[in-house]
């Protein structure tokens, strides 16, 4: 039987939990199964050492650090942002996340922490970041 190697791409659901035991993710009910790519750098090392060895249908619970997951919040993705920059019709408010593009065209949300009368401070902090969090996994495929 077919193993989690190295290399391997595997299709998984999972489930992500805080430390209070809240659900921050879950992509049984609200997303489609999502594919890892083992080895390309986009998962820590603590995450794909907890998924070698496993075959379909097995399922594990692997427990990341801040610095094994999601890293640490880092002030230098705190930006002030002229709320011109902002559509007009867009009702600005604390805890809004908006959806900024990129040069290269990909879209990243920020968070409104602050409104600063004509400056908006946006965090591009990873939501996780600084949480350590369980992941409950399940692997559904495994492509070799």
């Amino acid at each position: 039987m077919t193993t989690v190697q190295a290399d391997s791409t595997v299709l998984v659901h999972y489930l992500i939990y805080l430390s209070d035991g809240s659900v921050a993710e879950n992509t049984y009910h609200s997303q489609s199964p999502v594919k890892f790519v083992l080895g390309d750098s986009s998962l820590s090392e603590p995450l794909e050492q907890g998924l070698l060895g496993l075959k379909v249908g097995d399922k594990v619970s692997i427990t990341l650090t801040p610095d094994e997951g999601f890293g640490w919040p880092a002030d230098a993705n705190l930006m002030n942002i002229p709320k011109a920059h902002f559509p007009e019709d867009l009702e600005l408010e604390e805890g809004l996340i908006v959806g900024f593009s990129q040069p290269n065209g990909v879209e990243i949300p920020g968070l409104i922490r602050r409104l600063m009368g004509d400056l908006i401070l946006v965090d591009f902090n990873h939501p996780l970041a600084g949480q350590t969090i369980k992941m409950d996994l399940e692997i559904l495929e495994i492509c070799l």
